[in-house]
């Protein structure tokens, strides 16, 4: 397998080494313990609790395995040139044709969450910005047709 660096911010970074601790000190006790609890309750071959627990402990592990990549191969983007949008800026930008406005923050794709405007630098938008100053207007290329975004404010 050949390994990715998987680009994100510092706080992106602390988050995920706070959940893989989660998920080792409190997750993974608990569900140790619910598989003793449901091994106790004796034939293992129609004990439906025993096969959940079983089930929870493959995922437990699976997103412990995923985490401990991310963080073994992570690259912490450093914040760009005063100015200019880069991995972790915080844009404003402006839908030329509908005159809306919105934020956003560049981050790199594994700390993507549209709900929580947090746009991965892979993303359309996110691709049309990067190097760009507050008074471009830049053209986004994305699936449904391409329009124009003015970009506002960087912080």
């Amino acid at each position: 397998m050949s390994k990715k660096e998987c680009l994100m911010t510092a706080e992106g970074f602390l988050n995920l080494e706070e959940e893989l601790n989660e998920l080792k000190t409190v997750k993974r006790p608990q569900v140790i313990e619910a598989i003793k609890d449901a091994r106790a309750q004796g034939d293992l071959s129609e004990n439906a609790d025993y096969d959940a627990a079983r089930n929870d402990q493959a995922e437990l592990e699976a997103r412990i395995k995923e985490l401990e990549y991310m963080i073994d191969h992570a690259k912490i983007i450093e914040a760009s040139e005063k100015g200019v949008v880069g991995l972790g800026s915080t844009i404003t930008i402006n839908y030329v044709d509908d005159d809306e406005e919105e934020e956003y923050k560049i981050v790199g794709s594994l700390e993507a969450n549209p709900f929580e405007n947090r746009i991965s630098n892979e993303s359309p938008i996110g691709k049309a910005v990067l190097n760009k100053k507050v008074g471009d207007i830049v053209s986004v290329e994305s699936p449904n047709g391409n329009y124009d975004v003015k970009i506002v404010a960087i912080n």
